[in-house]
């Protein structure tokens, strides 16, 4: 069967299926689960591969609610990826009902194309993408390997072909001081929000004098207890980004002067308590990025241009992460009217609509045809791991500032925001 008609009969598997993917889509949708707790996303994603006669590995490298599931002969192996938890207190604000689904879809339409199926196919159900770097921590045991290329789609209020990225990590700042009576032995005590204040101040001026497209924003968790009561406990927790995970790597070490100097001037403790890995910026592979726009061009999408997106829009995601070890894409699929950003709650409502269903269908058979592509073009192929190749040696530098062995699974940022 040619290429042409690989990808009829997948959008044809795609829509006969619609009613059942759209049903497990309002099913997470109205489920939503907090990262590294996505029991119920698992266990739904879960069956309907085994139902589909799919084997499945869960609780895939190490996570609860992490899966993997692989099919088809030799060749070209294509990673579809499935995100699904959730944001607290606003649900799936972000769509991941609508990653799920759709790369479930795409993955058993391509299962259904049986002998035809013109190479590998291997399903990843990644938890932990607002908070947690799950991708990172499943590449880090192997998850990736030996793939040729990854993908996943993302809902938003436009077509894109990729996802305006910076690389990001989160880091909690502790000082610990000495109680003492605030007016009667001052001199007792060594203040600890006088040491976070001098950070933040710190980090304020350095702020001054970082790139445009770098960032620090922070707060203040724990400040004292009472007025009369010298803090001896203050507590801050801070974003940084920077355009890339090199410069990502040069901020922290300044961010991490900052806070050390707080230290210093007060005579505190400091801990100071990175994520465990960096969200990396998405390194975009445009030879299958364009495939991926003629493919949902196909389906009546239209695309909004890259280079008329205002510069300051940017967020982070662990694909990132995936994308600096195999050739990848993460486009933008809309769901909701250009206005409606994610992570908002309006944007919540419209994951769940008929326009959000639209976006599983759709983004289901965009996938599935580019996964086809990426199966059935050499030179696509080649073109993709030549691109990947020019920057492998950062992308390599990046992967492995990425990780702190000492570093906290319960930070990691907020995903794509």
């Amino acid at each position: 069967m040619d290429r042409d008609g690989l990808k009829k009969q997948a959008c044809a598997a795609i829509d006969a299926m619609a009613s059942d993917l759209i049903s497990a889509s309002h099913d997470i949708h109205a489920n939503p689960e907090l990262a590294f707790n996505e029991h119920f996303a698992h266990g739904l994603l879960t069956d309907r591969i085994e139902a589909a006669g799919l084997s499945v590995e869960r609780g895939a490298c190490g996570l609860d609610t992490a899966f993997i599931s692989e099919f088809g002969e030799a060749g070209v192996e294509v990673g579809i990826l499935s995100e699904y938890d959730a944001l607290p207190g606003i649900g799936h604000a972000c769509g991941h009902n609508i990653i799920a689904t759709s790369g479930l879809g795409a993955t058993l339409a391509l299962s259904k194309l049986g002998a035809n199926l013109p190479g590998r196919v291997r399903y990843l159900g990644t938890p932990a993408e607002e908070a947690g770097n799950g991708k990172e921590i499943m590449a880090r045991q192997g998850a990736f390997d030996g793939l040729d290329t990854a993908m996943m789609v993302h809902p938003a209020g436009v077509n894109l072909m990729t996802m305006p990225s910076v690389a990001m990590n989160e880091v909690r700042v502790t000082y610990t001081g000495k109680s003492a009576h605030a007016s009667a032995m001052p001199f007792a005590g060594v203040n600890a929000l006088d040491a976070l204040v001098t950070a933040y101040q710190s980090v304020a001026q350095l702020r001054q004098h970082i790139r445009q497209n770098e960032r620090i924003h922070g707060i203040f968790n724990e400040a004292g207890l009472a007025p009369n009561i010298v803090p001896d406990r203050a507590v801050g927790t801070f974003y940084v980004r920077a355009s890339d995970g090199m410069a990502l790597a040069d901020l922290k070490a300044r961010v991490k002067n900052c806070f050390e100097a707080g230290a210093l001037a007060s005579g505190c403790d400091v801990e100071i308590q990175w994520a465990l890995g960096d969200y990396l910026e998405i390194k975009d592979c445009w030879p299958l990025a364009e495939r991926y726009k003629v493919n949902a061009e196909s389906l009546g999408r239209s695309f909004f241009p890259l280079d008329k997106l205002p510069t300051t829009g940017a967020g982070s995601t662990d694909m990132g992460n995936v994308s600096h070890r195999v050739p990848s894409i993460h486009p933008m699929i809309a769901c909701a009217p250009p206005h409606v950003v994610i992570h908002n709650p309006e944007f919540a409502k419209f994951a769940g609509s008929e326009t959000g269903d639209a976006a599983v269908i759709d983004g289901a058979k965009a996938l599935a045809m580019t996964a086809i592509d990426a199966m059935t073009d050499d030179q696509l192929m080649r073109d993709a791991r030549d691109q990947f190749a020019e920057t492998a040696d950062l992308s390599a530098k990046a992967i492995a500032h990425a990780w702190h062995d000492d570093g906290d699974a319960a930070l990691g940022g907020c995903g794509c925001c």
